[in-house]
């Protein structure tokens, strides 16, 4: 008993154990990959600097968040664009229920009216459709494109990334355009935003701007809790394998458990957890000495 008393204090003296070493943050093999991307996922919601009360809903974010980190992981976004655009069709279309977010600057850009397909109902979205010619809103993810000038002016093609809810967004001709019926005066004479054959469409005085913030690979999620949709998608099926580069993992309170071993060359040498080459090399000669000598006193 006294032998392993003398070995673990031996082993506590020369930092054998507790050395916290990250040059890469998976959460593939985590104890709790839901809790830890929940928790993420809620710190950077609260982090985010939101326009007076007008917050997206917690489940709007986070359904979003989710598929954005599968989407970016995957390699379908733009690396060095980290945007991310919400729609969220659970609000009436006289709120602003669009967000435009710089997950980079934990800001939101935009925060404004956005319409939703004559088919999908009149002052809320209510029915969604990926056919043709259903003048209905497409729920889901999709990835935006290049720009071009058509008949509603400056455009943006978007790229349905779920198939059978949004596929044929492309084929729909469904893009991100402006319309003088996206206006308050329109809100204030009909009592609900002007609609839209499928797109959604912005107000003329803001399409710019918005196509300039979220053109070029950027996700954009169109929201609504489609129990069918929702428990379907491929990017919400699964849980990311990895959260962003700029994600502490000693920020989320969590029990974990670290282990010294060769990974600790990837920290930081300016960390004070860094342990170079020729520490490790007189560490271990001197761990070989004294266990050595605690073996040759105790009987």
């Amino acid at each position: 008993m006294k032998r392993w008393i003398l070995y673990l204090t031996l082993a506590q003296l020369f930092g054998l154990f507790v050395q916290p070493a990250f040059a890469k943050v998976s959460i593939k093999h985590g104890t709790n990959i839901p809790g830890t991307l929940e928790r993420y996922t809620e710190q950077l919601y609260h982090q985010l600097s939101f326009p007076s009360e007008n917050k997206v809903s917690f489940s709007a974010f986070s359904t979003a968040y989710k598929g954005y980190l599968n989407l970016r992981n995957a390699g379908n976004l733009n690396s060095d664009k980290q945007i991310l655009t919400i729609i969220d069709f659970t609000l009436s279309s006289t709120k602003h229920r669009l967000w435009v977010i710089d997950l980079s600057q934990k800001r939101v850009l935009l925060n404004e009216y956005v319409a939703h397909g004559q088919g999908s109902g009149d002052e809320f979205a209510t029915t969604f459709s990926n056919k043709d010619n259903s003048h209905q809103s497409s729920i889901g993810f999709y990835v935006t494109g290049e720009t071009y000038v058509g008949q509603h002016g400056n455009s943006l093609r978007l790229y349905g990334m779920d198939n059978g809810y949004n596929s044929a967004a492309f084929d729909r001709s469904v893009v991100m355009h402006g319309a003088n019926y996206v206006s308050n005066d329109f809100i204030v004479s009909q009592n609900r935003l002007g609609r839209s054959w499928g797109c959604p469409a912005v107000s003329n005085q803001i399409v710019d701007k918005v196509v300039n913030y979220i053109k070029d690979g950027t996700c954009l999620f169109i929201y609504y809790p489609q129990k069918a949709y929702l428990a379907s998608s491929s990017w919400l099926r699964k849980n990311p394998d990895y959260l962003p580069e700029d994600y502490l993992i000693q920020d989320l309170k969590a029990p974990i458990r670290y282990v010294y071993d060769k990974s600790a060359a990837n920290l930081n040498p300016h960390s004070p957890n860094y342990i170079c080459p020729e520490m490790e090399i007189n560490k271990a000669h001197l761990t070989a000495m004294n266990l050595s000598f605690v073996k040759r006193i105790l009987p």
